[in-house]
Formats: C-alpha cells, structure tokens, sequence
C-alpha cells in the first residue's frame, strides 16, 4: 500500500500530500559528503542506529513498529532533525505529524544541506505548496545525485502530480544506484499501474516481494494490482498471505474488505472492518475502520448510515484533540450531506470544518490554505441548490488560487467543478474540455464526462465512461461510492 496515493479526500488536502516513508541513508553528516548520499547528522552512534532500523521499519510501511524505534532515537539525541522528520512520516495522526514536522524544521538549522531540503520538502507539502515541495526534492537530486532516496523523493512528487511518466524514471534511477532498494519497486509498480501498464506493474511487485518477503507490504501492494485488474478473489487471498506476515497489519484488513465490497458482500466486509477496529493499536487503525465502513454504506446508497460512521471516526479525532483530522471528519460528513441532497446541511458542516483549523495551532499556510479550499466547497454547495452564479464566483476564485500557487491537484479540482457548472448549464462541449483537465482517476470526473457526452448525444462514448467510473476497482473512497451508487440506480 502506498499511504492512500492511490486516491483519497480530495477536497481535505490539510497535511502531507506525500508522507511517504522516505528518508536519506549515508554517514554522519561531518564525514557524508563523499559518498554522494545525503548525511546524517546525529551526534549519538547509538540513536543512528535506532534512526536506521526505525527508517526501514517505516519504508516498509510498518508505521506503528517505526513509530516506537524512532521515539528512542528522538529521545537519545534531541536534536535529531531526521528523527522527527521520520517521526512526522510514520504518524499515527494528523496531530503528531505537525507535532514531529514542527521540531523537524526548527531543528533543521543544526543539520546537513540534503536533510534541509528533506524536511523543507515535507513542510511545503503539508503546506500544499506541491510546485515549491518538487523544487526542494529537485536540488536535493542535484546535490546528492547518487542517493537512491533522494530519486524516491522526487518520483514521490512526480507522481502526485501525476507525471508518472518522469516518477517511473526517478524510480528507474534510484533502483539502478541501489538496486536491493525496495520501496522504489513498490511506487515503480503504482506508477505503471497508473499508466495501465499492469504487466510491468506486476514485475515491479513481484521484485518487491522478492526483496522483502517477509514483509506485509509486498503483498498488499501486489494484492491492489489484483483488485485493479478484477481479480477479486486472488486479491483476497494475497491480503492474507499479507496478513500471515503481519496479523497487525490494518492496510490488508481494508484491501480485503475493498474487495468483498466490490464482490457485493458488504456485511462481510463491515465484519472484516470491525474486526480491524478490534485489533486497532492506535487511533490510525480505529479512524481507517470508521472511514472505511462509512464508505460501505455509501456503497449502498444508506448516506445516513455513512454520516454515522464518519461521526464515529469524527469522535476518535476528538477525544485526541487533533483538530486538522476533526476538520477532515466533518468535510466528509459535508461530503456525505451533499451527496444525499442536503446543501445546507452539507454547508454547515463545511463551515464548521473550516472553524475548527482556524480556532487549531496548525500552521498559517495550512489554514490559509483551508480557506482556498472552502471555496471549493461553498461552490459545490451553490451548485446543488442551482446558483451558477454563485458557484461561478467561488469556482474562479479557487482556480486563481490555486493556479497562484502551482498546485496542480487543486487545479484539477477547479476545472471539474468548472466543468459541473456547465453540465448544469447544458454548455456540454464546455464541460467535456474542462472535465478533460480534471483528474481522470477519479470517478466523478469520469461520471460526469459520461453525463457531458450523452448531453453531446453520444450514447456509446457516454456509456465507456460510465463503466470506467464504476470499475475503478481502487480502494475505495466516498467519491467511488457514489458513483457506484449513482450509476446502479441510474442503470446506464
């Protein structure tokens, strides 16, 4: 699994677009600069080591095992700087990775250059500001050319802004200097899978599970190709070899509960998640029940049912105090709202998400950046209740800022509102060109490109993309349950 890369809450961006567990390996940084990998700077032989174990721990997404190491090594030297970069990776909340990323970067004066741009990397996605994140990760590969990691680093942000052409090179790059380096074949692989490349998809997997096999990760990566491609049932059992692995290893509970979804046996995959919540050893896992859960229901259409869950993940973020995944919580809630034809109620709680970061500690550039994505939000609400002026006027004034900051994400999500608005207006030719610079992996700007093609009267095209919609077969987010529902009550 890849942290959610494979699609998310679009619309929430309020931490780490990447916190992909990444981070640079060479010497200590008085004696790293001739290696050609960025140094690290600790002043304790003992909290390297435990950085180092921590590190791979985390590349392997063993986030919860990682956690527990890095702590000892944050604890050993306090002015590790990579300790609490890579503690703020492997965070078990959106709380503790502002907590770790803010020592990260108040420590990162005391640290090599190459660890600067890592850090300043991870601050500017939180921020949002994924242009000014790739141009950090860029000087990092030009100053430190022969560190795998560093190449990691910016495939990671090639593929979020889904060049995935350039990502598969730098992963190409960092397995050439390192070639046992496995995470790189694990985003080589979601990379192709993206390009629809599932043979070399499937390759880079299979190298990934050779590297590492006794690890859970190979396998659930390998296991979401399988249910990319329809193979549901050998999906399932690849989960479970992950699970055997590792009996704690939450991201399989999800991957199989996706797929019985999928399979339309959704009570067994709520009894699947709530066996994950039952198992939970951190807040992570419980709120990745809930959400997943909610997701289920919205699968059948029961938006209530939906709404309760998402309260429950609401309430787990809450008793924690971690406003920024409160926020998300009721964006979602807002999601739900909309979807079942509540407007108003989906604005009040779009409103009160948007309370909660201010009244937060986060980072001004975070709330700043709530603000831009209330716009999003408000216009979306406009829509609903049929005022095209008024979602015109927020659509244009999220698209100006985003475009202001180079974000490619939020300007993909500015042309799909663009390109809803003129479905509502019946300007089809209008919303096909600007539903063509949305994102194309998410199924309601497919959905709608279908709605703009039959408005075109173009019944065969309208019906393709009505079946990529509902067929995304990824792990399922709120947009692909809708959509899913949309499309089975609609029967097209």
């Amino acid at each position: 699994m890849t942290q959610r890369l494979s699609g998310s809450r679009p619309n929430l961006a309020c931490f780490a677009v990447f916190a992909i567990l990444a981070a640079p390996v060479g010497l200590v940084a008085q004696s790293g600069g001739g290696s050609g990998k960025v140094p690290i700077t600790t002043a304790s032989s003992e909290a390297r080591q435990q950085y180092l174990q921590g590190r791979t721990l985390g590349e392997n997404l063993r986030a919860y095992d990682a956690r527990q190491i890095l702590l000892q090594a944050a604890a050993k030297d306090p002015n590790f700087a990579l300790a609490h970069y890579s503690l703020a990776q492997n965070a078990g909340s959106a709380k503790d990775f502002f907590e770790h990323l803010k020592h990260a970067v108040a420590l990162s004066g005391k640290a090599s250059k190459g660890e600067r741009l890592m850090i300043l990397g991870l601050q500017a996605g939180a921020n949002a500001d994924t242009k000014l994140q790739r141009d950090y990760y860029e000087q990092l590969v030009a100053a430190y050319p022969r560190d795998e990691r560093a190449h990691f680093l910016l495939g990671n942000a090639y593929f979020g802004q889904r060049n995935y052409e350039q990502a598969v090179g730098e992963y190409h790059k960092a397995v050439e200097l390192a070639p046992t380096y496995a995470p790189a074949y694990n985003l080589l692989g979601y990379a192709e899978r993206a390009r629809e490349r599932y043979g070399d998809a499937e390759s880079a997997f299979k190298k990934y599970i050779e590297l590492i096999p006794n690890d859970p990760n190979p396998y659930d990566s390998y296991a979401e190709l399988l249910m990319k491609m329809g193979r549901f049932d050998e999906s399932i059992a690849m989960y479970r070899k992950a699970l055997a692995t590792d009996s704690n290893f939450s991201n399989s509970r999800f991957g199989v509960a996706s797929n019985l979804m999928f399979l339309g046996k959704h009570d067994e995959a709520r009894k699947e998640l709530t066996e994950l919540q039952e198992r939970a050893r951190n807040d992570g896992d419980r709120r990745l029940a809930f959400f997943a859960t909610a997701v289920t229901y919205a699968d059948q259409g029961s938006y209530d049912r939906a709404a309760e869950e998402l309260q429950k993940e609401y309430g787990v973020a809450e008793k924690a105090g971690d406003n920024a995944a409160m926020s998300a919580d009721v964006t979602a809630i807002g999601d739900v709202l909309l979807e079942a034809g509540k407007p108003d109620q989906a604005r009040e709680r779009y409103e009160q998400a948007l309370r909660l970061q201010e009244r937060s500690d986060l980072p001004a550039e975070v709330k700043a950046n709530a603000r831009l994505v209330h716009h999003y939000n408000l216009g979306r609400v406009a829509l609903a209740t049929h005022d095209v002026a008024g979602a015109k006027q927020h659509a244009d004034t999220f698209l100006q800022g985003a475009t202001a900051k180079k974000n490619d994400a939020q300007i993909r999500l500015g042309h799909e509102l663009l390109g809803a608005i003129a479905l509502e207006e019946k300007q089809f030719a209008r919303a096909t060109a600007e539903l063509n610079q949305g994102n194309q992996q998410d199924p309601y700007t497919l959905y709608r490109l279908g709605q703009a093609s039959q408005g075109s009267g173009d019944a065969g095209k309208a019906a393709e993309y009505f079946r990529r919609a509902a067929d995304q077969n990824t792990l399922p987010t709120l947009n692909l349950a809708f959509i899913r529902t949309k499309i089975r009550k609609a029967k097209v």
